[in-house]
Formats: C-alpha cells, sequence, structure tokens
C-alpha cells in the first residue's frame, strides 16, 4: 500500500520536473531569441530558471532514492554473505539519515533566514530556494526510513540487498554477470 502511494508520488514528481524543464526551455530560449532579434528580454526568465532548475534537482534526488538510481560500487558488498550485506545496508540507511537530518537542519534554517528577503528580480521570498532541501530531506528521510523498517522486519529480499548500480546503461543492476 505505502509503496504504491510512493510510486504514484514519484510519478507526480517526474510530471512536475518534466514541466519545469519545459518552463526552463521556453524561458531561455525566449529570452536568447528576444535578446538577439529585439534586443530585448524576459527579466524574470534568469532567475525563474533557476529556481526551477534547484527544485527539478531536488526532485530528481528523490526520485532517484527511490528508483535506488545512484551509481555506486558493490565491490566490497558484493562479496559478503546476507548477513554482511544486511549489517552493511542498515549501516548506509542510518548515516543517509543523518545526512538527510543534517540537510534538514541547515535547509530549514536558511529557509527562516531567508524568509523576509525578496529576490532581485520576481520580488519572491528568498525562502523558496532553499525550500526543496527542506523538501528533500523529508521525503527522502521517510523513503529511506520505510526502507530501513523493511530491512529490520525482514520483508527484504536478498537480491535488495545489495543497493547500488554500477553504470547507468544496466539499471538495478540488470547485466551484471
Amino acid at each position: 500500500m505505502l509503496q504504491k502511494i510512493i510510486d504514484k508520488f514519484c510519478i507526480a514528481l517526474s510530471m512536475v520536473m518534466a514541466a519545469c524543464l519545459a518552463v526552463m526551455v521556453v524561458l531561455v530560449f525566449g529570452n536568447v531569441v528576444m535578446r538577439y532579434a529585439f534586443n530585448s528580454g524576459i527579466t524574470l526568465s534568469e532567475e525563474l530558471s533557476r529556481w526551477l532548475f534547484v527544485w527539478m534537482t531536488f526532485m530528481g534526488a528523490i526520485v532517484a532514492l527511490k528508483e535506488r538510481g545512484h551509481l555506486g560500487t558493490d565491490m566490497l558488498v558484493g562479496k559478503l554473505g546476507p548477513g554482511g550485506k544486511k549489517f552493511c545496508l542498515a549501516l548506509s540507511y542510518g548515516l543517509m539519515l543523518y545526512i538527510c537530518w543534517l540537510l534538514f537542519s541547515g535547509a530549514y534554517q536558511q529557509t527562516l533566514i531567508n524568509w523576509d528577503s525578496t529576490s532581485a528580480v520576481m520580488e519572491v521570498s528568498m525562502a523558496w530556494v532553499y525550500a526543496p532541501g527542506v523538501v528533500f530531506a523529508v521525503l527522502g528521510g521517510l523513503m529511506l526510513l520505510t526502507e530501513l523498517l523493511r530491512l529490520l522486519t525482514g520483508q527484504m529480499r536478498d537480491e535488495d540487498l545489495v543497493m547500488v548500480q554500477e553504470s547507468e546503461e544496466s539499471p538495478h543492476g540488470a547485466g551484471k554477470a
């Protein structure tokens, strides 16, 4: 049940990321054409594109975390037995949860500090630049906590104990010997 909710949420995030990318392309391309053809430009184009890129990056990190799409190596962990793999995976989840906490606390503080500051062009609160760090830390932490609970309760299959992908060409370790 929870996994289906996470899957649907990540699909929605992917659609939002595609929309962000489309808006960025239109803004930047339109700005380039207007500068060269009409010697003018869209003033908020650069700032909004930059903000959309920040949000898109953090949303993509959430989807990649869910899909285990981050690159890594299993040189050591791949040689361990199931108990060693479980220990290393639990340790890595614990470390990633700690990093999510650090990211949350720093991004939250920056969001609060910049709440009353406004951007130069759009005159919108600068907190929106730091908010995606808070969103990623919360959502990523919840995903990691869910996976850690699956591991600790024995609901994780042995083939899911190695959490890395050897290359971009082989998603989820497919094609490994």
